[in-house]
């Protein structure tokens, strides 16, 4: 008889995978050999990161809800109606495994910047928490996806007979808030050491939801915290390197929505670690929604916006505003593919030596900028970082690998952490902490070639050496249900889950 290695069956998977041509096909492929060899599966994924996580997340991940009650194999996670409010403890109690420390939820209702897709949405905690595993090692039977149903608004869905979810309009307002309490308290009761990680709920619900529960429970969202870090990281690795102050930056956000006041705020408190009072922090950042700058004159702006309005003049001219608010970083969180344009980037290369430039929604098609005309536009000058993943692109000889901003370095590691300390609460300072240990590993060589993230190949020793940061920090802050171990690499390594055949 012949045992075979896993090594071994990795060669079958990736031959296998090699003979589609389209990625969705090799997501569902990947999809059936995680429900029959989940071992196999985890080996797989991390092998090699850069290579499989773009097919088991974003970009195909958005193709695959799309058609999700069209693919639909065999269901994962639990779906749960805002007709069975009333019933969630029953319908989580049906869940095999008694000891979940983490859920992904979404309502489906801002899933990337493909809209509101419903309970088509689930391929999102599905991927997620397959990160959380095969990024940082947190074993997947405490992992658990679950979808919200509260109803769509995607008229293609409502007029689809193989749409799997409620055939109604989405429920808003007290029902919905009733519904998501009810949830809250339900998987607290349920499951004790859960952690909840918000995904994909549109931007109103988003802030709304964390900031009633981030203090009471175990809880963050990675739209806005997660994506906040991460960008926070870069621009953190970015002044190291140029060897400039990390205070002395000053951002201009195209995007005035959930993501940019996430990011926006981590950067506040990250101004503040660094010695400026509130007031001098929230004078670095600027922000731009589809009615301008935000400026105090305007009437039309959400509380959350008032924060980041400044006294000005209103300008609906993104390109000319850079000319006066002189920002050494543009970030997008717009979703709208090619807003980054020409003259924008020229004009951000005219007031910086070296211009920041970080197109970061998703997917692809919604990316404001490509890496190759933010090169091409600023004659090689521009540090580039985006969401979504883009190809190395030479300039007048020199190959630049364009940076990707993956939340992929920040919540695996913290749910790693969290895993590992059963930690009562996810705190802003956890998510700086993670910035700064994903910044710390980024070499000089790296920057050089227009890295400003570590290599994703090299994620899961990344993810150790961010979880043991945010671990101490757990323990000081006095937030761990363990004892503190006199080795905290160890204890961590631990914990970690290894894909081999027991």
């Amino acid at each position: 008889d012949v045992v075979e290695t896993l090594e071994t069956q990795i060669l079958r998977v990736n031959e296998q995978l090699d003979n589609s041509q389209r990625p969705i096909n090799k997501y569902i492929y990947l999809m059936n050999l995680l429900e029959t060899n989940e071992t196999l599966f985890f080996k797989t994924i991390s092998s090699k990161p850069s290579k499989f996580l773009p097919l088991v997340y974003t970009p195909t991940v958005g193709e695959a809800c799309e058609k999700l009650g069209h693919l639909a194999r065999r269901p994962r996670g639990l779906y749960i109606s805002i007709n069975q409010k009333d019933n969630i403890k029953e319908i989580l109690r049906n869940w095999p495994v008694d000891d979940i420390r983490f859920t992904v939820v979404t309502d489906g209702e801002r899933i990337l910047g493909l809209g509101d897709l419903g309970i088509n949405g689930m391929g999102i905690p599905i991927g997620k928490l397959i990160l959380y595993t095969s990024c940082a090692g947190v074993p997947p039977e405490h992992t658990l996806p679950i979808i919200l149903d509260a109803g769509t608004n995607n008229e293609d869905f409502l007029d689809d007979p193989l749409y799997p979810g409620l055939k109604q309009k989405r429920i808003k307002g007290k029902e919905f808030d009733d519904f998501i309490d009810a949830f809250v308290v339900a998987i607290n009761e349920v499951f004790p050491k859960i952690c909840i990680q918000w995904e994909d709920f549109a931007g109103f619900d988003a802030i709304r939801i964390l900031n009633k529960y981030q203090d009471k429970i175990c809880t963050f969202n990675d739209d806005m915290q997660g994506t906040a870090a991460i960008a926070t990281a870069g621009f953190i690795a970015i002044s190291r390197l140029l060897k400039k102050p990390f205070k002395e930056q000053r951002f201009l956000f195209l995007g005035a929505g959930a993501a940019a006041f996430g990011i926006a705020d981590m950067l506040v408190h990250k101004f503040q670690k660094d010695g400026l009072s509130k007031e001098e922090a929230l004078n670095q950042i600027w922000m731009f929604d589809v009615n301008g700058l935000l400026v105090n004159a305007r009437t039309d702006l959400a509380d959350y916006q008032k924060t980041f309005a400044h006294e000005g003049e209103l300008s609906t001219d993104f390109a000319e505003s850079i000319l006066k608010i002189k920002p050494t970083a543009i970030i997008g969180v717009s979703t709208i593919g090619g807003a980054f344009n020409q003259q924008i980037i020229e004009n951000m290369s005219l007031v910086n030596e070296r211009p920041i430039i970080f197109p970061y929604s998703n997917p692809t098609s919604h990316s404001e900028c490509s890496a190759e005309n933010a090169y091409n536009w600023s004659k090689g000058k521009a540090i580039f970082a985006s969401g979504s993943p883009f190809a190395p692109v030479t300039y007048e000889g020199k190959t630049f690998t364009p940076g990707q901003g993956n939340n992929v370095y920040i919540f695996p590691a913290m749910g790693l952490a969290v895993f590992a300390t059963e930690a009562t609460r996810v705190t802003d300072e956890m998510f700086i902490t993670a910035a700064e240990a994903v910044a710390e590993q980024i070499s000089e060589e790296d920057f050089e070639n227009g890295l400003i993230y570590p290599n994703i190949d090299s994620i899961l020793e990344v993810s150790l050496n961010v979880a043991i940061k945010v671990t101490k920090q757990i323990f000081d802050s006095g937030l761990a249900r363990v004892e503190r171990p006199a080795d905290i690499k160890a204890f961590i390594k631990s914990k970690m889950y290894e894909p081999a055949y027991k």
